[in-house]
């Protein structure tokens, strides 16, 4: 039986998504709730433009010229709720000499985990909190799941980005940013720590589908206290 995917959208040229210029594929569907979700037009499961992994890849070809010091990037929603999709995407890239990053937070089923792994040459792990509970209460995420995923990342030795949002009065403390580096020393795999500033350009989103957005009333989060914060980030990591 063929494999299909659900795809969001496509960007032919993404420079904020990995290593160079990217082509970015964004799936359909996502498990987790988080509080600052800038995607909630990605949520939904039913949603999504059917694709067989060889279609995507015959429109990521056509901008092979570009993609040489970068590669493809999955996105989503959450890419490991399609699991058999994006490994036969990586598959494929991989097959034609592309790099391929999976951005994801984590949440997945291990078992269907490591076949995507396998084929992926960077993750990166949107590590959105140290604690069980920050995870429950700000992103509906069982936190076991995002540890048991780093864990096999690790194991399978894959060079691994963090991304860290930082919301103002949720996580923008210079403890917030030591204890985030203290979790992340126990995966020696991290290469670096992206500190990426809340912004609400997601508002008119959330208008739209009539969803109220909980950090509406937050400011965001300013370039000097970003510069700030990566202060307290390890120099291997910045």
């Amino acid at each position: 039986m063929a494999v299909i995917g659900y795809l969001h959208s496509l960007q032919s040229l993404g420079a904020v998504d990995g290593p160079g210029l990217r082509y970015v594929v964004f799936l359909q569907g996502c498990p987790s709730r988080c509080i600052y979700c800038h995607n909630p037009d990605t949520w939904d499961f039913s949603g999504g433009t059917p694709y067989k992994p060889a279609a995507v890849v015959e429109k990521i070809l056509r901008y092979r010229s570009y993609l040489k010091n970068g590669g493809v990037t999955v996105t989503g929603g959450e890419p490991l709720s399609q699991p058999e999709f994006v490994a036969e995407l990586f598959r494929l890239l991989q097959a034609e000499g592309i790099h391929t990053a999976l951005d994801t937070s984590g949440v997945c089923a291990p078992d269907t985990t490591r076949q995507v792994l396998q084929y992926t040459n960077l993750v990166l792990a949107d590590v959105k909190f140290c604690t069980a509970d920050a995870y429950r209460r700000y992103c509906g995420i069982d936190f076991s799941q995002v540890v048991q995923f780093l864990t096999l990342v690790r194991e399978m030795g894959i060079p691994m980005w963090a991304r860290h949002v930082v919301v103002p009065g949720l996580n923008d403390t210079p403890e917030d940013i030591r204890s985030l580096a203290a979790f992340l020393a126990a995966y020696p795999n991290t290469e670096k720590v992206e500190l990426l500033p809340f912004r609400k350009l997601c508002l008119e989103k959330y208008r739209q589908l009539s969803i109220p957005f909980p950090l509406e009333n937050t400011p965001e989060a300013s370039d000097a206290e970003m510069t700030r914060l990566a202060e307290y980030l390890p120099p291997s990591l910045r």
